[in-house]
């Protein structure tokens, strides 16, 4: 099966990103899958023909809400060390422990 022009990803490829996902994906939602990844594409192609030379990066979306003054702290907790929980007293809470970590089921079989 060949792809169109607008199509970027195809039916084996939808599979390949499901079993990546482990998705169980029938039949008929594999190509419902397939218009939805190559609509994300498309949208990411339309988006990387902004020009955005005049556009100062950003590293912090927090520097948008207020200048780094006082009136900061109404919109951003201070970053503040604090005693966290006790470590021993969580593990005898839990399930299963090695007295370092909590002990859960494999959930990955591959």
């Amino acid at each position: 099966m060949s792809l169109t022009p607008r199509e970027k990803v195809s039916i084996e490829e939808v599979r390949h990103i499901a079993a990546l996902s482990n998705l169980h994906l029938t039949s008929d939602e594999e190509p419902a899958m397939q218009r939805d990844l190559n609509a994300i594409l498309e949208y990411v192609a339309q988006l990387n023909e902004l020009d955005t030379t005049k556009v100062e990066p950003m590293a912090q979306v927090g520097e948008m809400l207020a200048p780094r003054d006082e009136d900061s702290r109404r919109f951003l907790r201070q970053d503040l060390l604090l005693p966290s929980l006790d470590r021993e007293a969580v593990m005898q809470c839990a399930p299963e422990t090695d007295g370092v970590f909590f002990k859960v089921p494999k959930v990955i079989e591959r």
